[in-house]
């Protein structure tokens, strides 16, 4: 049997000689940490749009007057709604902290491989930190 890569490898030059091209990387070539950390910060970004629709749900019932709000403060109270909120206040501080780098790299800086590296670990670290402390001063 002959490799599939092997046929979308081949190529023409502008004179219309073949030559064999490099695959670009793609998920069944190689699976990186820093593309994990990349997508998150996608999935993150559709996560906290999906949270501020709850949060604008929550104000407008607010705004209704107490049925509405009854309502929307029984579904936030349950063990969902805890797990919900929980996950977008996560959400909304990974989202932060990777916008921060992304920043720093707009700037030019921190581009070596070791300070890339290190900055994930700040990131996932400084996510848990926030978020836990979120919800430790929002419970007190």
């Amino acid at each position: 049997m002959r490799d599939i890569r092997n046929v979308q490898m081949v190529g023409r030059t502008s004179d219309g000689r073949l030559v064999q091209r490099p695959l670009s990387g793609h998920l069944s070539v190689y699976l990186d940490f820093d593309m994990i950390v990349s997508v998150g910060h996608r999935i993150t970004g559709c996560a906290i749009a999906i949270g501020t629709i709850v949060l604008v749900w929550f104000l407008v019932a607010t705004a209704s007057g107490e049925a509405a709000y009854a309502n929307v403060s029984w579904f936030l109270r349950t063990p969902v709604g805890y797990l919900a909120l929980f996950g977008w206040t996560a959400a909304l501080w990974y989202h932060f902290c990777v916008g921060i780098r992304h920043l720093i790299w707009d700037a030019g800086r921190m581009y070596d491989l070791p300070t890339v590296r290190r900055s994930r670990g700040v990131i996932l670290g400084a996510t848990v930190v926030l978020t836990l402390l979120t919800w430790l001063i929002a419970l007190s």
